[in-house]
């Protein structure tokens, strides 16, 4: 890694959440030259400097801070002048608030991703790895849908320009535990309130992936796109209900309350459509999408098409392996926010 990045530098767009900070513990004790850091909330940047200053004071000198908004291009334009590679973050993730605001969504997670990549292009960046959700495949809510036009916008502007000038990929992933707004640090702070949890529907299935792994896909990426890929990663799930016993396995059990679906949630997750799965490469511990790189000539489609060997499976939360209670404990142990909590019990 340290090879790949040496005195390069590095934007990472809507830089102050969770993935954000676990992307600069990874990078900022290595050769990278520089970090950018793109968002438009200044009291989280300030807050994020100032923590950096304090725990890394030789290191910090690294950090650059840029306030913006994917939804403007005028500031991206200045926050990209210069930068070798792009990790692009920036989105509006939460289920229910795209349902009530799906305009919202579209501007931020479609128009927003459209302008950081036609100002990537232009200013000559070499890499863009695009990050979605597993809710982009098989749609059904607004955030969801704007994550799916969101990837056609990426494999579109891929196919615009030379990957010698400017490589873009994209990556697509399940729910990242204890990320900010996800159900894991809702579910301690119910416990510690003396409350039972709340669960939706203790039968859904989701994928478990910590920040550590998405940030690990990241790279992958990053080091094996070609233009227009996209990068799944394999993770286990588990079902909702096994996933509170296991929170309330190392925090307490204050008993649980069924509240029902919330606005546009699935029973399950798919991180590889069945007509994604018939072209996908496996890769081990990943899947690569290749890029369709078809053009508008459909007449010759008449003619000569294109017969899958094998007609596999999505590949979903349902039917990936499902860990059981204490693999979700173990799982979760494996997880630096939760050792910090049980620290605090």
């Amino acid at each position: 890694m340290d090879s790949i990045f040496k005195d390069k530098t590095l934007l990472i767009t809507g830089g102050t959440g969770s993935f954000g900070n676990t992307v600069l513990r990874h990078f900022l004790a290595t050769d990278i030259g520089e970090i950018r850091i793109f968002s438009r909330d200044e009291k989280k940047q300030d807050d994020m400097r100032h923590d950096y200053q304090r725990l890394y004071p030789d290191l910090s000198d690294k950090l650059r801070f840029y306030i913006g908004d994917v939804r403007n291009r005028d500031s991206i334009r200045s926050a990209v002048r210069g930068v070798d590679y792009i990790f692009h973050a920036a989105a509006l993730k939460q289920v229910p608030s795209c349902e009530f605001f799906p305009m919202e969504a579209v501007r931020t997670n479609i128009i927003g991703t459209d302008n950081l990549l036609a100002e990537a292009i232009e200013a000559g960046v070499k890499r863009v790895v695009c990050l979605s959700t597993d809710k982009a495949a098989y749609p059904i809510n607004a955030m969801g849908i704007s994550k799916s036009m969101m990837e056609k916008v990426i494999g579109a502007r891929a196919r615009t320009v030379k990957a010698e000038d400017t490589t873009i990929c994209c990556t697509r992933y399940g729910n990242v535990m204890a990320s900010r707004g996800s159900v894991i640090p809702l579910f301690i702070d119910q416990i510690r309130a003396g409350k039972p949890i709340t669960i939706t529907n203790p039968n859904m299935t989701r994928f478990l992936m910590s920040l550590d792994e998405a940030v690990d896909l990241v790279i992958f990426a990053f080091q094996n796109a070609q233009p227009g890929d996209l990068f799944v990663q394999k993770s286990p799930a588990s079902t909702i209900g096994d996933l509170a016993k296991a929170v309330q396995q190392l925090f307490g059990d204050t008993g649980s309350k069924i509240i029902g679906d919330r606005h546009g949630e699935k029973l399950y997750e798919t991180l590889l459509t069945t007509e994604e799965r018939m072209h996908a490469v496996d890769l081990g511990g990943y899947f690569k999408v290749i890029a369709d790189t078809r053009d508008l000539n459909y007449d010759k489609y008449f003619v000569q098409g294109t017969l899958p060997e094998t007609e596999p499976e999505a590949y979903t939360s349902h039917n990936t392996f499902r860990l059981d209670v204490q693999g979700v404990v173990d799982k979760l142990m494996t997880l630096d926010y939760i050792k910090q909590e049980l620290a605090k019990e």
